[in-house]
């Protein structure tokens, strides 16, 4: 058993080594919690365990299900492929064919293991296995992920493999859809969605638009820091396809009228897509045109129809209506679906669309083909953000908002029903890149407006609101976590501004002072049922229907506590109910009085429940994200948002400014788990939990995004800034607490997957960086000092990486064995 347990724990290190999970400080603690984080981080997401090197067999095996019509025009080149060719190679041969699907197959393979399928320990899909080997002991390949849980985890690690960057953009974008959302879950073989089963309690289908905007945005940074140019070459050309999944999304007037039920299975397209993946092979899951071909589009397209599906359902100065039966981000809030509006998709898309306007102003191509169809959704939505906007966004009173949501809506609706009805034509128009850059103007300029509007009195933001989507008549929340961290990340706020958000947020009530955290939302004592239901004494004596059932004895609608009080009755769940008792008791004789009453009382129901604010558990529960709880990865959030704060501050010269933030930086962090003692935190204070409940100690042990963040802010804190495909050494938010005290040895896996041994000094500290060993020492004056695999050095004077180092680095190449960075004392707090 000892034996097994060191080979175990030797197998888990290489494998968290591999994602850079092992560094040597003087804060053990903390070292060992960034092991923590890597670990459940490539544990939901999988890593590369052979780096860049790829199985041929393996490749191949993909292309042959993926395709059977590419594998078969191209199995004399794929078998004549080596055993092992690293991923450049193999790029490049698959290139030289031109044959884009095969490159598409290709630029989205992702050699990951050691992965599995996250879900709440509840439900029926968290049964897993990681299996390494199959029952021939032959290595085994794979992954599967819920959407939202498996990009955020790519996205650390692709700090650790920049290579995969735009393989992980790739995966991404050709399982979004042509109607500009996304699938339910991904895997090695394709993608899958909700369907409905008759007597299945977890079978609701509806699109998960979550994360779906800042999720790929974060991946498309990094691409932009580590292969500056690449995506730029990628904006007009066929590389993307649409996932087919067969969800209709109804007609504008019926989200207006029922915005709780409108999406529509679609069995016959279903029954189309089943039917071309049996012949094909998993292609067959993607959008085929009226022609009978595989749909190909450029990523100028593949990152406008997200947008665009967002827009489409904004409310100015309030949101983005949440019409597709799914939550955002926070599932906790899966009620506001209907009659919500998110801000925080809003802060999100204004990040988004700076991003696309620098992308794209960055780009040599003067004109994009589009598909026809969604040219001429983007012209009508254009349109109506610029006919609303000549007033609204001058500052003047305006048109009534449905003055503008209406067209956007019904833009959609055409492009959507032409969709559903005869797929993309195939046909291309050209868009000049001066209308694309037009329409994020216009967005990035609506989106400012709408933040200075949701500003609340006590200077936070408001996170979702909602509204009657028939009279746009708006109402806000109470406070959320989740809405100041995304309007913090949005970058439409000044450092002051940003700063004032957070000693806001410090002052709220949504900071729980026994944590030194903040919990989702303020905590609230929750009315009983007949509190809840008592209707208000004025209101229901004008009511004739009511006195006549009272004094008939009938409870089907109302009835008398023993004070005389008038309380709703305890079946009538939702307004359904309601208007089902309502039709039993016109049948029963009262068809005159409901005819005269029946819409004040439904009303009143409205009024007194107020169903319409109903955020779902957040507001009823007390575990999981509920009332009182932290949501670990909400504060992870927080503190990126916080170091991103900072470090923008800093460029921007803002020196005072900067050192305020680095205070609140490490005042959020010190309330994260390796900062506390067990009984405080309740659990092993270096492992990450899901969220701490009130009253109670932290659950659910590794089972949050928190991991992903706190890898990510790591980096950060050690310095490693990224740019334009090198790197500037800048450790300011380095403690020098963290340097060793005493020589130590620093034991690491190299880009082989051997151990290594480090012998470091006092007042150093170690750490990998794609698996090549950094070592920094406290000096007085700074150097870079780079030791190759040769025996040769050099020296610089300035703490930098240039290009060509760091593509040996993001490459893995072997070539770079270390790496020294002297770091000035007085530079460190």
């Amino acid at each position: 058993l000892d034996e097994d347990v060191k080979r175990g724990t030797a197998r888990l290190k290489k494998i968290v080594g591999a994602a850079d999970g092992l560094q040597k400080t003087r804060d053990t603690l903390g070292a060992n919690h960034h092991f923590a984080n890597c670990m459940f981080n490539v544990m939901r997401g999988g890593i590369f365990q052979e780096g860049y090197s790829i199985d041929s067999r393996d490749v191949t095996a993909v292309i042959k299900s993926a395709n059977s019509a590419v594998y078969a025009a191209h199995a004399a080149m794929l078998d004549s492929l080596p055993a092992t060719l690293d991923l450049a190679a193999l790029e490049a041969r698959v290139a030289a064919t031109g044959d884009r699907h095969l490159e598409r197959i290709v630029r989205e393979y992702l050699p990951l293991s050691f992965s599995r399928r996250h879900g709440d320990p509840s439900r029926p899909w968290n049964i897993f296995s990681i299996d390494l080997k199959g029952p021939q002991g032959k290595r085994i390949l794979a992954y599967q992920g819920n959407w939202r849980d498996i990009f955020q985890n790519w996205e650390a690690l692709g700090l650790a493999f920049p290579g995969f960057a735009e393989g992980f953009i790739c995966r991404f974008l050709n399982s979004t859809t042509a109607d500009g959302y996304n699938a339910y879950r991904i895997g090695k073989s394709g993608f899958d969605w909700e369907k409905p089963h008759a007597n299945e309690p977890w079978a609701h289908i509806g699109y998960w638009g979550d994360h779906q905007l800042i999720y790929l945005l974060r991946l498309m940074e990094w691409s932009v820091k580590f292969h500056p140019g690449r995506l730029q070459g990628l904006l007009s050309k066929d590389a993307f396809v649409y996932a087919d999944v067969p969800y209709d999304i109804l007609p504008y007037a019926d989200l207006v009228k029922d915005p709780k039920h409108t999406i529509e299975y679609n069995k016959v397209r279903e029954n189309r897509i089943s039917e071309r993946t049996a012949k094909l092979g998993v292609d067959g899951q993607y959008v085929e045109n009226a022609r009978g071909e595989i749909h190909g589009v450029n990523l100028a397209e593949k990152i406008l129809v997200p947008l665009l599906a967002k827009v489409s359902n904004f409310v100015p100065g309030a949101g983005i209506w949440l019409n597709t039966q799914r939550p955002e981000w926070n599932d906790a809030n899966n009620a506001l679906a209907g009659y919500g509006l998110s801000m925080v998709t809003l802060y999100h898309a204004r990040r988004y669309a700076a991003f696309c306007k620098a992308l794209l102003e960055t780009s040599s191509v003067a004109a994009f083909p589009l598909s026809s169809e969604v040219a001429t959704w983007l012209s009508a939505t254009t349109t109506a953000l610029e006919r609303f906007g000549k007033e609204y966004l001058a500052g003047k009173q305006g048109p009534h908002a449905r003055e503008l949501v209406e067209p956007m809506g019904k833009a959609a609706e055409t492009y959507r029903l032409g969709l559903y009805r005869d797929s993309l034509s195939g046909g291309k128009t050209q868009v000049v890149r001066a209308e694309l850059l037009r329409f994020l103007d216009l967005v990035l300029a609506y989106a400012d407006k709408a933040v200075k509007a949701n500003k609340r009195p006590d200077g936070l933001y408001h996170s979702y609101n909602v509204f009657n989507p028939q009279d746009m008549e708006v109402r806000t929340l109470y406070e959320m976590l989740e809405g100041q961290v995304a309007v913090l990340s949005s970058g439409a706020l000044e450092t002051s501004e940003a700063i004032a958000v957070l000693q806001a947020l410090r002052s709220s009530r949504m900071y729980r002072a026994d944590q030194h955290s903040y919990i989702l939302y303020p905590d609230k004592d929750l009315p009983r049922f007949v509190g809840k239901s008592l209707i208000p004494v004025e209101a229901s004596k004008p009511i004739p229907l009511f006195m006549k059932l009272i004094a008939e004895g009938d409870v089907s609608l109302v009835e008398a506590d023993v004070k005389g009080n008038l309380h709703f009755s305890g079946g009538l769940k939702n307004a359904g109910d309601l208007q089902a008792a309502l039709d039993k008791l016109k049948a029963a004789g009262y068809a005159e009085l409901v005819a005269r009453d029946g819409a004040t009382v439904s009303a009143l129901f409205e009024k007194v429940f107020d169903h319409q604010s109903f955020t779902g558990r957040s507001g009823t529960f007390f575990g999981y994200e509920g009332l009182g709880s932290i949501y670990w990865h909400m504060v992870s959030k927080l503190l990126l948002a916080v170091q991103e704060n900072f470090f923008a501050a800093l460029d921007q010269g803002k020196t005072v400014e900067a050192s305020r933030l680095r205070e609140i930086y490490y005042d959020v962090r010190s309330g994260i788990s390796f900062n506390k003692s067990p009984d405080v935190y309740g659990a092993f204070p270096a492992d990450p939990y899901s969220h701490t409940p009130a009253g109670a100690g932290a659950k659910q042990p590794g089972m949050t995004g928190q991991v992903k963040e706190e890898v990510i802010t790591r980096m950060g804190e050690l310095g490693i800034r990224m740019s334009e495909g090198a790197i500037a050494i800048q450790p300011v938010l380095l403690r020098k607490s963290e340097f060793l005290d005493a020589a130590a040895d620093f034991e690491f896996a190299d880009v082989h997957g051997n151990f290594q041994t480090l012998h470091l000094t006092p007042e150093s500290l170690g750490f990998t960086l794609c698996q090549v060993p950094v070592v920094y020492a406290l000096v007085d004056h700074p150097q870079l000092k780079i030791t190759y695999r040769d025996g040769t050095t050099t020296l610089s004077p300035a703490l930098e990486l240039g290009r060509e180092t760091c593509r040996e680095l993001y490459e893995r190449t072997g070539k770079i064995s270390r790496i020294d960075a002297s770091i000035p004392r007085n530079t460190l707090i």
